[in-house]
């Protein structure tokens, strides 16, 4: 059969992201992938380095809106390294809630464009429609429905008081069972399952070849999270265990994120329910010496981590970071080899790339 090269992208009706792709097929079966990227760089680390320290935290938040929080903790993480920071207790714990609060709404946001992807539009409404409750809480709590400006250098910049906890928790609760009615939908409709059972697979041991993280490596049965591997901010004082699937297909990589929505409520639940009292970030505004750091967190999409260099001056004398979408897309060519063209978008979805992440 003569084989040729179909181009989808960088702007193509089936794709939510920017990205291009020349796929290579024999009739509707996929034997190549070319994956070409770049097409929305900013600049962005060469821009950080023309900011001081504390602009680069409203700029890092918004190299990406749905993991927004991620980038501005990871950041900080690397300054308070640098100049021997300790961040209070409270502040710790309040850095948690907001972190897991951005969670539940990227990993329902995926969720919900599955679903959109597979031409089942009245489930997705549903799942952003549950979505809303947490868009919500953010807007209450934080004043934005995305970049929460919840992160300082020491601490964080919001607190909660009684009434804020007493909502939070009662939003938590709100929220559980459509979550439950929404996964049991994903667990037995035929029609979700014959979408994306078997598709997209990548093994464990392809997984680990490619370096895979977050919830895409961890539906391979790689058990590894940042926040029980190596535990930052409050998360070594609270229980949770790591999700993970055998099955490394798309179903696979919809289900970990579903579990890990339940565990994102129940950290929340946690913090809020044994938040210490105290101060929510150090006083004053500290002097960060010439130094280097490296710091990294577990983001929505798996591990992010900074490096950052600093030579005494009020700007970073080199920043880079690493977002979890760089090492994941690449293993696309083994996860879209031998599927057929009308799963190209179901597949890249799985992993949920990030392009204003990593073509920053």
């Amino acid at each position: 059969m003569t084989s040729y090269k179909l181009p989808v992208g960088p702007i193509h009706v089936a794709l939510e992201e920017p990205m291009y792709f020349k796929v290579e097929v024999e009739g509707e079966t996929i034997i190549g992938l070319e994956i070409t990227a770049g097409h929305v760089h900013r600049g962005l680390e060469y821009l950080a380095m023309k900011r001081n320290f504390y602009q680069n935290i409203t700029l890092t938040e918004r190299l990406c809106s749905l993991c927004s929080n991620s980038h501005p903790t990871t950041y900080c993480m690397a300054l308070e390294e640098i100049a021997g920071i300790k961040v209070p207790e409270r502040g710790q714990y309040l850095r948690v809630i907001a972190d897991e609060i951005k969670r539940v709404a990227s990993n329902l946001f995926n969720i919900g464009i599955m679903a959109h992807i597979i031409g089942y539009d009245s489930l997705f409404m549903h799942v952003l429609e549950t979505r809303e409750i947490m868009q919500d809480v953010k807007e209450t709590v934080y004043g934005n429905r995305m970049d929460l400006g919840a992160i300082c250098i020491g601490g964080v910049k919001y607190d909660l008081d009684e009434d804020k906890i007493a909502y939070l928790l009662k939003q938590i609760e709100r929220i559980k069972k459509p979550i439950e009615e929404i996964k049991e939908i994903y667990t037995t409709n035929k029609f979700i399952l014959m979408r994306t059972k078997g598709i997209g697979v990548i093994s464990k041991a392809e997984a680990l070849d490619f370096g895979l993280v977050g919830p895409v490596a961890r539906a391979s049965g790689i058990v590894l999270d940042v926040r029980k591997d190596a535990p930052y901010a409050a998360y070594d004082k609270l229980d949770f265990e790591v999700q993970s699937r055998p099955d490394g297909d798309v179903w696979s990589r919809a289900m970990v994120r579903f579990d890990e929505v339940v565990v994102a409520l129940s950290l929340i639940e946690q913090c809020l329910r044994s938040l210490p009292k105290g101060l929510i970030s150090i006083t004053g505004l500290p002097v960060i010496p010439a130094g280097e750091a490296i710091a990294k967190s577990e983001a929505p999409r798996g591990e992010l981590l900074y490096y950052l260099k600093t030579d005494g001056s009020d700007k970073p004398e080199r920043m880079k970071w690493r977002v979890p979408s760089y090492p994941n897309w690449d293993a696309l060519h083994v996860m879209m080899k031998g599927e057929k063209v009308s799963d190209v978008s179901l597949i890249v979805n799985s992993i949920d790339p990030c392009i204003s992440c990593t073509e920053r």
